[in-house]
């Protein structure tokens, strides 16, 4: 029965070595802090036994949980940069690649659910790029580590940890995973589809059947949470999220107005389709200003967002969901440059590397380490000190090198 988490298996044994052996910051407060903790615990209804289990070997806190929790962004990432770094070529070709591969599963979810599996497919990307995040010693942490040094150490979050911490006890108590794999980001959410530990208390499914609810080696089990999670929120079967759609001069209505409406007061569909037929309310939203793609948005992107609540999350996932399925946007982002496809963003990290200018992964994804290399690169090139991965910059790079 689980044989296609074989390999997910042995991934995750070498990766809990890689926690174990990670150094901890030893700290009799933090010993004292979890002496007092366990009765707290135990009062919530945590054994003892489970308590003392799930701490064997935590002698102090994770440095590398707060060195995350205080990092900040350094850009402040505009719209077409945010969709740009997660509905991509690759991400696109990849959610098309795991729809084949767990179609039969998918089936099954989206019958028992109702829910669109290239929804599911797209918070599958956006939560832990179709798992490969699980395999990064460098990101996953000890889920009782992590959380009990927030609670511990972190006073903007320590309401926040113990809470999560006291359902992550409870978590290993009902036995859906042993101490050992009980591992998540350094805020606690785990798993292929990136739950914290209260909302899997809410939502995880046994879809598998095996007799745990496993969502971190089991795929079927991960996407039927997700599934559970929009369903019991109110995620209407056999709607869409939203349409992008043209719009006409002129004001519009305010408000959720039904599709009809929209129609009448000359809004159109993007592509040139018609709005489908129904009961269908939407408010219209444009992410990017009036001159960037407009949408019409149903009330699933709202459930969308009850997984992340931001605009810029459920369009991502919107969008990326279509993009999977075979669309796509018809009119693009705002940009003050010319657009670089995927590879050539990789091309382009590759030649800031070899000028360099940049020490970072090849990955395609511009974050905060490539575009201080594109402004060091600009600088040394007498060129504008933007920061924008554009082919422009391209260009002058491969002048260069």
């Amino acid at each position: 029965m689980r044989s296609f988490a074989v390999f997910a298996r042995a991934t995750a044994a070498a990766l809990v070595f890689a926690l174990s052996s990670a150094p901890a910051l030893a700290d009799a407060g933090f010993r004292n802090w979890v002496a007092s903790f366990r009765g707290v615990a135990v009062k919530s209804g945590v054994s003892g036994a489970t308590f003392d289990r799930a701490f064997a070997g935590v002698d102090g806190i994770d440095p590398e949980v707060l060195e995350k929790a205080r990092y900040q962004p350094e850009f402040k990432a505009p719209v077409w940069d945010y969709f740009d770094n997660r509905v991509q070529d690759e991400s696109i070709a990849n959610g098309r690649a795991m729809a084949k591969k767990w179609k039969p599963w998918l089936d099954k979810i989206e019958a028992r659910f109702g829910v669109d599996r290239h929804i599911l497919l797209a918070i599958w990307s956006m939560e832990s790029n179709y798992g490969k995040i699980l395999e990064r010693t460098d990101v996953m942490r000890n889920t009782v580590q992590a959380l009990a040094t927030l609670a511990y150490a972190d006073k903007r979050r320590a309401k926040y940890a113990r809470t999560q911490l006291i359902a992550a006890l409870k978590i290993l108590q009902r036995g859906d995973i042993d101490v050992s794999h009980l591992t998540g980001s350094w805020a606690g959410a785990m798993g292929h589809t990136q739950f914290i530990p209260t909302s899997y208390q809410a939502y995880a499914v046994d879809f598998d059947g095996n007799g745990s609810r496993d969502i971190w080696t089991s795929v079927p089990d991960a996407l039927a949470t997700a599934a559970n999670l929009l369903k019991k929120n109110g995620w209407a079967s056999g709607r869409s999220w939203g349409y992008e759609v043209r719009l006409p001069g002129g004001k519009f209505p305010g408000g959720a107005q039904s599709l009809s409406s929209w129609a009448s007061a000359g809004v159109s569909r993007a592509n040139g389709k018609a709005f489908p037929r129904g009961g269908d309310k939407a408010v219209l939203k444009t992410p990017d200003g009036r001159g960037g793609p407009a949408f019409l948005v149903t009330n699933n992107f709202n459930v969308i967002k009850r997984y992340n609540n931001a605009d810029k999350y459920a369009f991502a996932v919107g969008l990326l969901a279509d993009a999977i399925a075979g669309g796509g946007l018809v009119n693009d982002w705002n940009r003050p440059f010319t657009k670089l496809s995927f590879e050539e963003r990789i091309e382009l990290q590759e030649r800031l590397a070899r000028s360099g200018h940049y020490e970072g992964k090849f990955d395609g994804k511009i974050g905060d380490g490539s575009k201080k290399a594109i402004m060091s690169f600009q600088a040394a090139a007498g060129l504008t000190r933007d920061g924008y991965p554009s082919k422009e910059v391209l260009n002058a790079l491969r002048k260069r090198n």
